[in-house]
């Protein structure tokens, strides 16, 4: 029987569901967790590994998929894609906390607009930004100091040979479409895989990064006020990465866009899912200065994106030490207590280094967040 203080974890046997599962048994051990996903086997598997947790099957295309559980949880966190919404609207209806951390730029704006018409009885955070949020909650944190933010650039080093779920290969479907960005306060589109350039990361090695339509570059301006955000992506292999820019140029992506060739164009991510690190930064120019903010995880983008689910669950139950949010549409940037976030990261295992200027005429000055 589910208990009703349950977190339920939809996808919680997948790739980033199971590396939440465990953070989150290490950090709340009396936290009760239900795995639920469309196969039961797996759920009770990792159940029974975590141990004061349960295994269920759930249908996310049903049409009140949480009926599924009898009882009301305490949250429910969706690790998978959630198509027909029929998973949030059920949570929103029945005043369940939840957290989102699937959706492309373009389904969270609907899941606002859905939710604009039917205000949830809880607390819903749309957390899909890149690496579960974790982008944005940084930037947030920064933003106390630097004041109105005129621009982000977040350059991204994604290691081919990490492991990745499915669900997070799914970008792979946009890279043929252009999407919106803001810039100087304006809203212009653009194609990914355009307008590239290099970056730098601590340990000397340069990336050239692309354009890639995340949510951030719309949840930034739409919350914080940002006048302009650019996210771009490279990979650590150099050759992977102009082979993709190639295909766009030749506007082969966009011919690649048929539903019949889905599998042809996530093929062509393909990770070996041996292991890499993840690497991103952030370069910030506000009114009263710039900084640069650098996040890197040996256990890679997987774990990095559960780290980033676990700050999003932490906060939706008041488990950071701040009061849960009332009900209504959350984004990362609401983040209250950004030291708290920043002891969560280190206790992960997640490196954050902030490069401070506070005016021009400053030296830059580095610490270890």
């Amino acid at each position: 029987m589910v208990s009703e203080g349950s977190v339920v974890l939809v996808g919680g046997y997948g790739v980033v569901g199971a590396r939440l599962a465990r953070l989150l048994r290490e950090r709340h051990p009396g936290l009760p967790l239900v795995i639920a996903g469309r196969r039961l086997e797996p759920a009770r598997e990792l159940a029974a590994q975590l141990g004061g947790a349960e295994g269920v099957a759930l249908d996310i295309r049903a049409p009140s998929p949480l009926a599924a559980l009898g009882v009301k949880p305490r949250a429910v966190v969706s690790l998978v894609n959630d198509p027909e919404d029929h998973l949030l609207m059920s949570a929103a209806r029945d005043g369940i906390p939840v957290l989102d951390i699937t959706r492309w730029t373009s389904r969270v704006r609907a899941a606002v607009l859905r939710l604009s018409g039917t205000p949830p009885r809880g607390p819903v955070m749309l957390g899909s930004a890149w690496m579960a949020g974790l982008v944005p909650r940084l930037v947030a944190m920064a933003a106390r100091r630097l004041g109105r933010l005129e621009h982000v650039d977040v350059g991204i080093r994604f290691a081919l040979a990490d492991e990745a779920g499915p669900d997070s290969l799914e970008y792979m479907d946009r890279l043929g479409l252009s999407f919106d960005v803001t810039e100087r306060g304006q809203e212009r589109q653009v194609l990914p895989l355009t307008d590239g350039r290099r970056v730098t990361f601590s340990d000397g090695r340069s990336t050239r990064v692309f354009r890639l339509d995340t949510p951030e570059q719309a949840t930034l301006p739409m919350v914080l006020g940002a006048r302009g955000v650019a996210t771009r992506l490279g990979f650590d292999s150099g050759s992977a990465t102009w082979s993709l820019v190639v295909l766009q140029r030749l506007g082969i992506l966009r011919l690649l866009q048929h539903p019949r060739l889905t599998p042809l164009r996530r093929a062509l991510l393909a990770t070996s899912g041996t292991g890499g690190e993840a690497a991103w930064l952030a370069d910030l120019e506000g009114e009263h200065g710039r900084t640069r903010i650098e996040v890197v995880d040996p256990k890679g983008q997987a774990h990095l994106t559960a780290v980033g689910a676990l700050l999003g669950v932490e906060r939706l139950l008041g488990l950071d030490g701040a009061p849960p949010p009332s009900s209504g549409v959350w984004f990362p940037e609401h983040e209250p207590r950004p030291e708290q976030m920043l002891a969560t990261l280190r206790a992960c295992g997640v490196t954050v280094r902030l490069d401070e200027v506070a005016s021009s005429a400053e030296v830059p000055t580095r610490k270890a967040a």
